[in-house]
C-alpha cells in the first residue's frame, strides 16, 4: 500500500489549506498514528484538521484499508513539473446512503436514501474551496423519529420536511425529506496561518463526546482564523446560529444569535497538551429590538468577561479546558472541564447552588490493545450539572437549530461510554455500550429541573439543593454492534450491517426497549449519531 510520501512524488503536492473530513472513522487512524508517533506540531483536539498539520502522517504505519488523509481518489491534478510552480487540483466525490432497517418495537421497516456530491478545488497549495450537498428521505427508527417530531430536525442534517401523505393524526414513523449544504473557502498565505469562511461544523476534544463544542447540531456559517507558532495553535472564529425553540417549525420565526470562540492549544511536550476555550453567545433579533453582530466581540485575543461586564450585558459566556497525555505510545488519557458559571465560594459551600453550572469529561484510548494490532479500546465518562449551557433568555442557550452545540443529552446527566474497534484489511468490527442517568422534567410541569437547555433557568424551583440527576430519574442504555466491509476504501464506500439494543426507562414506570437492526451501503464523509 503506497504511503503518502510516495504519493507526493507521483502527483502534485497536496494543498495545506484544505480540511480533512470531520468523521471519526476517517480521523481515528490519524489519531492512532499520532499516539504511536507523538509530534509537538500536531494538535489533536481542534477538528476538522487542516492539512498543514497532517503532512507527516505516513500511510505505511496504518496497516489496513482506510480513506487516506491525502486523498486523490477521483482527483485531477495539473502542475508544472518539476518545481510545481503552478498547481491546480479538482476532486469530486459522490456521497451515498442506502439503508434499510427494522424497528422491532413497532414491527416497522425503516429506511434512509440520500445522495449528493463533494467538490473541492485547490490552487497553488495555498487556496482551497470545497462544497458538499446531500439530500434525501428518511423513515427513522422510533427513537430518532421522536427527536424529529419533537424538534423538527433530522439530527445533524437540519430541517425535517414532511413528505406527501404525512398523517398528522398518526405522526409516528413518518417519512421526512431533508437537505444539507456545507462548504468553505480557505486561504493559507503561509503554512502557519489559515483563514476560512464557510458553513460547516467544528469539534473540540479528544473524546467521542465533547462538552465544549461538538458536531451534533447541523451546519452553521462561520469565519475562522487559525495560527500555528512553535508548539502553540490558536483558533478564533465567529459563528451565526438560529434559535428555533419557539418557532414551531416556521422559518420566518427563527431568531438570530451569534457566537464568538477562542481556543488556545499548547503542546507542553510532544506527549502532553493543555488547551483553554472561551465562548460567548448573544442574541440578535427578539420581540423588543434588533441586535446585529456585536463588534465588541470581534477582538481575537481578549477575554470575554471584561467586555461583557463593560457592556452591562447579560450575554452567555462560557470557559473550558481540554487536556491529553500520551503514554508509552499506546495510551492516551484525555479530559475536559466546562465552566458556564464559576463562583468558588458557592462551590466550596457545597449547598448545590443552581448556578454551579459545570461539567467534566475523563477518558482513555488504548491502541493495539493487549498487543493485538489494530484493536483499539476507549472508555469515557461525562458529567454535567443541571442548567449548564442554558440561559435566562432561551434564545441565548448553547444550541443551534433545536440541537445542543455540546453534548446531545443537554445537561443534568452522568454518562459512561465504552468502545471497542478492530480492523483488518477491508473489514471492521465495532462495539459500543452507552449508559447514562439523566434527570428529566415531570411531563406537563412548568418546573425546570435543569436538563432541557432550551428552557430559561429562571423557571428553576429553588436556589439551593440542586444535584446532578435531579428530577425524574431516567436511565438510558444502548448497545450497538456494527460490521463494516470497505468496498472502495479511498471513497469510504462501505457495506454496514448492525444491531442496536436500546433501553429507556424512568422512575415513573416508563420502560421502553427497542431492538433495531440495519444494513446499508454508505460513503459517510461526516459523523451521524444514534446514541442519545
Amino acid at each position: 500500500m503506497a504511503g503518502y510520501g510516495l504519493q507526493a512524488q507521483m502527483v502534485c503536492p497536496t494543498a495545506f489549506s484544505k480540511n480533512a473530513f470531520l468523521n471519526n472513522d476517517i480521523l481515528n487512524p490519524v489519531e492512532e498514528y499520532y499516539i504511536k508517533h507523538p509530534d509537538p506540531a500536531f494538535h489533536s483536539s481542534m477538528k476538522p484538521y487542516n492539512y498543514a498539520s497532517l503532512r507527516n502522517v505516513n500511510d505505511y504505519d496504518i496497516p489496513y484499508k482506510h480513506m487516506k488523509v491525502q486523498n486523490y481518489f477521483l482527483s485531477k491534478a495539473v502542475c508544472d513539473t518539476p518545481k510545481f510552480k503552478n498547481i491546480f487540483n479538482l476532486q469530486i466525490l459522490p456521497q451515498l446512503t442506502i439503508e434499510q432497517g427494522y424497528d422491532m418495537l413497532r414491527n416497522t421497516t425503516t429506511s434512509e436514501t440520500s445522495g449528493g456530491l463533494y467538490i473541492r478545488a485547490d490552487a497553488n497549495k495555498k487556496f482551497s474551496i470545497a462544497a458538499s450537498y446531500i439530500a434525501g428521505y428518511v423513515k427513522a427508527p422510533n427513537f430518532t423519529d421522536t427527536i424529529i417530531r419533537d424538534f423538527g430536525v433530522v439530527p445533524g442534517m437540519g430541517v425535517a420536511y414532511r413528505t406527501a401523505g404525512y398523517d398528522t393524526a398518526n405522526p409516528a414513523m413518518q417519512r421526512y425529506s431533508f437537505n444539507n449544504f456545507s462548504g468553505y473557502v480557505s486561504w493559507s498565505p503561509k503554512n502557519f496561518i489559515n483563514f476560512q469562511v464557510g458553513k460547516d461544523k467544528q469539534f473540540i476534544g479528544d473524546g467521542y463526546r465533547s462538552l465544549l463544542l461538538s458536531d451534533v447540531a447541523t451546519n452553521y456559517p462561520y469565519f475562522k482564523t487559525t495560527l500555528n507558532i512553535w508548539h502553540l495553535q490558536y483558533s478564533s472564529w465567529y459563528s451565526w446560529f438560529y434559535d428555533a425553540s419557539a418557532a414551531n417549525g416556521i422559518k420566518k420565526d427563527f431568531k438570530n444569535k451569534f457566537g464568538t470562540f477562542h481556543y488556545l492549544s499548547w503542546n507542553v511536550t510532544k506527549n502532553f497538551n493543555i488547551a483553554a476555550f472561551e465562548n460567548i453567545m448573544w442574541q440578535g433579533n427578539n420581540t423588543n429590538r434588533y441586535r446585529s453582530f456585536d463588534a465588541n466581540y470581534l477582538n481575537p485575543v481578549i477575554f470575554f468577561r471584561p467586555v461583557e461586564y463593560s457592556l452591562g450585558s447579560s450575554d452567555n459566556a462560557m470557559l473550558g479546558f481540554n487536556t491529553s497525555w500520551t503514554i508509552a505510545k499506546r495510551f492516551k488519557l484525555y479530559g475536559q472541564a466546562v465552566l458556564d458559571e464559576f463562583y468558588l465560594k458557592e462551590i466550596a459551600a457545597r449547598k448545590g447552588w443552581w448556578a454551579n453550572k459545570q461539567g467534566f469529561q475523563l477518558g482513555a484510548k488504548y491502541v493495539d490493545a493487549f498487543g493485538l494490532k489494530k484493536l483499539t479500546l476507549q472508555g469515557e465518562l461525562n458529567y454535567v450539572r443541571p442548567y449548564t449551557y442554558s440561559h435566562g433568555s432561551p434564545q441565548q442557550s448553547y444550541s443551534h437549530y433545536n440541537q445542543p452545540l455540546a453534548h446531545p443529552f443537554g445537561a443534568n446527566f452522568k454518562e459512561v461510554i465504552g468502545i471497542a474497534s478492530y480492523r483488518h484489511y477491508r473489514y471492521r468490527l465495532d462495539g459500543k455500550l452507552t449508559y447514562a442517568e439523566i434527570g428529566k422534567d415531570t411531563t406537563g410541569s412548568a418546573v425546570n429541573m435543569g436538563q432541557n437547555i432550551f428552557l430559561s433557568y429562571t423557571t428553576r424551583p429553588y436556589e439551593y439543593g440542586h444535584a446532578t440527576g435531579q428530577g425524574v430519574k431516567t436511565t438510558f442504555i444502548q448497545a450497538e454492534l456494527r460490521y463494516t466491509f470497505y468496498i472502495i476504501a479511498d471513497l469510504n464506500l462501505r457495506l454496514e450491517v448492525g444491531a442496536i439494543q436500546r433501553v429507556y426507562k424512568n422512575a415513573n414506570g416508563f420502560d421502553r426497549q427497542t431492538p433495531f437492526i440495519y444494513a446499508g451501503i454508505k460513503t459517510n464523509l461526516y459523523n451521524t449519531y444514534r446514541d442519545y
